[in-house]
């Protein structure tokens, strides 16, 4: 821990009496997840209608737990599970905190808008609108699963990240999966329930 310390120091001092020691394989690990990972995360925890500057400290503060966690020798089986299921847990802390922050109050932080190239098809942001209002009326739950799924995580682990029963995830999905499919098939959202 002493050596790691001053080694830390030692770069953040840039030192250039010693070279900086090649990263260790637990680094390298953690690197390649947060190359994988990274971007899929800040997908699910902007699909909760996190900031995109949140998002971003969420999903560090998740690598920095998973170093942490790998580097105390915990379980390292299903990273990708643990990884999401840490970054709902940050989600949720940044929610309680916000609506403190804010007196109860707060509106959630929408997503950033995306404007539709000019030349885009009328058919296109027809089945987008479609779709984004029957995702918008789904359940809470239903939602989170079905991003979750998207992310390509198995029910099982979305079950234990959401604190859910697997029946209640299959249903979940399964339910948000019809509507989605009769929602894109031009039917109106309302008749998706």
């Amino acid at each position: 821990m002493m050596a790691e310390t001053s080694s830390l120091l030692s770069r953040l001092a840039g030192s250039r009496a010693l070279p900086a020691p090649a990263p260790s394989s637990l680094e390298q690990e953690v690197v390649a997840l947060f190359d994988e990972l990274r971007a899929p995360l800040l997908r699910y925890l902007l699909s909760l209608r996190i900031a995109p500057s949140d998002a971003e400290e969420i999903v560090q503060e998740a690598f920095l737990l998973l170093f942490r966690h790998l580097r105390a020798e915990k379980r390292r089986d299903n990273l990708q599970g643990w990884l999401f299921g840490v970054a709902h847990n940050l989600a949720l802390k940044h929610f309680t905190r916000v609506r403190r922050e804010a007196g109860g109050d707060a509106a959630l932080t929408d997503p950033p808008d995306v404007e539709p190239d000019p030349e885009e098809r009328l058919q296109m942001l027809e089945l987008q609108h479609n779709l984004l209002a029957v995702v918008s009326a789904l359940p809470e739950q239903d939602q989170r699963c079905l991003s979750l799924r998207a992310e390509g995580l198995r029910y099982r682990d979305i079950a234990r990240i959401l604190g859910i029963s697997l029946g209640s995830v299959a249903n979940s999905v399964s339910r948000a999966l019809s509507r989605l499919s009769r929602g894109s098939t031009g039917r109106s959202f309302t008749d998706a329930r």
